[in-house]
């Protein structure tokens, strides 16, 4: 399970998100059933008085409340208050979009309509299965909506420059002119090499394959045999950024 998933956000940069554990993600949510049980019971009470008055009214009311009230709390919660309830705000973690986007509100009906597929025994508790046979950490119900579950505050990256600050990069007279390459692309691949040395393995090709990529096609940078891309998008970002007084 990895810790950390890197998306690409549409301005080409490069954003990191740190994936909330099993732990920390049950601890919110008993938090979050204990406060729901707590309203719950406070809005019994109350219908229970009313009883007093409309037997038939409270009755169906009371029906309403234990059916729907969980499914509601977590629901208008994480749809209307940007991914968070109480339990997640409490323990500084919050439901985003797999793409690192704000969740929306049909995805917060979709991943919570589905919490109960997460405990079922027959299911031997699936949903915790799942968590731990997918990179992102993701129960049934983010699958099926496709959101992820983050810490809100992420921590401060640990910059590392790429290796050549100075000077001219061996490989720039491999990468052309670079003619048409913008301010955005040059920041995408800055950031791609500053943090391509903290990376897990897999997110390092899958970026190299996203962000890298697309940039040498449409710069027309070659391939080289048995030099790392890496090492070409530091040539890039050298040049570009000795040519125009970013360095």
């Amino acid at each position: 399970m990895s810790q950390e998933v890197a998306i690409l956000n549409p301005e080409k940069t490069i954003l990191t998100y740190r994936l909330a554990g099993l732990g920390v993600r049950i601890g919110a949510h008993i938090l979050d059933v204990i406060l729901v049980i707590a309203a719950v019971i406070g809005i019994l009470v109350g219908i229970g008085l009313l009883g007093l008055i409309e037997p038939g009214l409270a009755t169906a009311a009371a029906l309403i409340v234990v059916q729907l009230g969980i499914f509601a709390y977590f629901i208008l919660l994480e749809g209307l208050w940007n991914g968070q309830t109480l339990g997640k705000k409490a323990f500084r973690i919050r439901v985003r979009m797999a793409d690192g986007m704000p969740i929306t509100f049909g995805a917060a009906i979709g991943r919570n309509l589905l919490r109960p597929a997460d405990f079922l025994p027959a299911l031997y508790f699936a949903g915790i299965v799942a968590m731990f046979t997918n990179q992102k950490s993701q129960r049934i119900g983010d699958l099926f909506a496709n959101t992820i579950v983050c810490y809100e505050e992420r921590p401060n990256p640990i910059m590392a420059t790429a290796p050549h600050v100075v000077g001219i990069h061996p490989l720039e007279s491999a990468v052309g002119d670079l003619r048409g390459m913008t301010i955005e692309e040059y920041n995408a691949l800055r950031r791609y090499c500053d943090r391509f040395p903290e990376l897990p393995f897999d997110i390092q090709n899958r970026l190299t394959e996203e962000v890298w990529g697309p940039i040498a096609v449409r710069r027309l940078v070659p391939t080289l045999q048995n030099v790392h891309p890496i090492y070409l998008a530091e040539a890039v970002v050298m040049k570009y950024g000795r040519q125009h007084g970013l360095l």
